[in-house]
């Protein structure tokens, strides 16, 4: 794939970059090297300034950024404000709190002292995905840059105008040169900068496939990574829940961001005795939203980012109908120009279609009847997948049983997966290891050394 800002709602070439060569790749990793050198001697007050300078400039041109957004990757233009004002909100957090999350952890033994320290490793390779574009990028940078490391950029080859904005953006907000840089890449490039020593740990979100593969290449070289990967959450719904406040929110976890994110709520497990009223409202709520141009106010569901992203979208729907599910809504990719595709409601679906296993990442509810909750579990856990779950029951033990039976690393109990800069977010299984956010995202790329001073 060129690198190159297309518009997913017409399909106009924005703007076309040419790839990164070998010399200027080289002459940006040793920059990265030689900031970390200065950066990690700073004071965490100076770099807190920065973070905080940083949030003064999303908030400032918030609109200039979230236009930035929408032009590349289709997201309706106010759920692009909102992610650039989550962005300084994150930059915030840890310009606030960082420091008391790294600092020295004294422990009692016989020795005269002893501690744990908290060190930056160096530059972290950072590979990241184009549907929150500016959130992952922060959701690692601010920390990262805040305790000392450095950070060097390998965005998704269609966001090339969001990368290089935030290059600017630490630019602009006080960060020397080297500590934060865009490498316009392509993915080929990807494993040879794992193996550069100077390069000392690598963060990917994106797929399972590009995590193994980047699992792979950092394994080999025994370098630290952290993976947040794909899910097909279940968003499960008991008797005695509020089923209003569950409509409702049911409907915005799986049509947020026009459906592509990892926490979107995706397979719906509906308890029977309100499964014939949960689904009629939610396939009533799902028909009537806007889809169309993600620059309109009004619009609800944007186009998907690439053709090839809708093509995949319809692919797994159109397997899923000929091996047995049943179609309530849409179905059938849009009309005309753009990658747009219409909110779709399947139900009845098989053990062996592509729909019961695989992550479908566009606006695809999957909907399910379970006789109770031990029900609800079992089928919640059987997928290769283990990120988040939204759990919707007023029953006391109910939510004790969902929060300790189901295998994935986050639970919301009556409320829908979000990622929250004060919570660790991240899973198990297929949807990766490692943790981003709160105290424990900011010690994965540090060096937790033991400090023994005998006497």
């Amino acid at each position: 794939m060129a690198i190159a800002s297309i518009n997913p709602a017409t399909g106009e070439t924005l703007r076309a970059f040419q790839e990164l060569g070998a010399a200027a790749i080289e002459e940006k990793i040793a920059a990265a090297a030689r900031a970390f050198r200065t950066h990690r001697q700073s004071s965490f007050s100076e770099r807190a300034a920065i973070l905080r300078k940083a949030a003064d400039l999303l908030e400032q041109e918030v609109d200039a950024f979230a236009r930035i957004i929408t032009l590349e990757m289709g997201k309706p233009i106010g759920s692009a404000r909102d992610e650039v004002r989550k962005c300084a909100v994150g930059c915030r957090y840890y310009a606030e709190n960082g420091d008391r999350f790294l600092e020295e952890e004294m422990i009692q033994t016989a020795a005269a002292c002893s501690s744990v320290r908290w060190q930056p490793l160096g530059a972290v390779l950072a590979i990241m995905p184009w549907n929150f574009p500016f959130w992952q990028v922060f959701r690692f940078a601010a920390p990262a840059l805040l305790a000392g490391n450095v950070g060097l950029l390998k965005h998704a080859a269609n966001v090339p105008q969001c990368a290089l904005a935030i290059e600017d953006i630490f630019r602009r907000a006080g960060a020397a040169p080297g500590v934060f840089q865009t490498l316009l890449i392509e993915s080929d490039k990807v494993a040879g900068l794992i193996r550069d020593d100077r390069i000392r740990a690598v963060t990917l979100t994106g797929s399972d496939k590009a995590g193994s593969e980047v699992a792979a290449a950092a394994g080999r070289v025994i370098k630290k990574c952290v993976l947040e990967l794909g899910g097909s959450d279940p968003f499960i719904v008991m008797p005695s829940a509020d089923l209003e406040v569950a409509l409702t929110t049911a409907v915005k976890a799986r049509t947020q961001n026009s459906g592509q994110s990892c926490i979107a709520g995706k397979r719906f497990l509906i308890a029977e005795s309100v499964y014939d009223e949960f689904v009629r409202q939610f396939v009533d709520r799902m028909r009537a939203l806007k889809v169309g141009d993600p620059l309109d106010e009004a619009t609800e569901i944007g186009p998907l980012a690439t053709p090839s992203i809708r093509d995949g979208v319809h692919e797994q729907v159109r397997k899923s109908i000929a091996a047995g599910a049943k179609v309530l809504a849409g179905g059938e990719p849009g009309k005309g120009k753009g990658n747009f595709y219409p909110p779709t409601v399947l139900a009845e679906i098989p053990e062996d279609a592509p729909a019961f296993r695989e992550e479908v990442f566009g606006p695809v509810a999957l909907i399910f009847r379970v006789p109770d909750a031990a029900a609800a579990i079992a089928l919640a856990n059987a997928s290769d997948f283990g990120l988040g779950a939204s759990v919707w029951t007023n029953d006391s033990k109910e939510k004790e049983l969902f929060v300790d039976e189901l295998d994935c690393g986050m639970v919301f109990v009556n409320a829908m997966v979000a990622s929250d800069p004060r919570l660790p977010f991240g899973g198990v299984k297929r949807s990766g290891y490692g943790r981003e956010l709160s105290s424990l995202g900011i010690r994965e790329f540090m060096n937790a050394k033991t400090v023994f001073v005998g006497s």
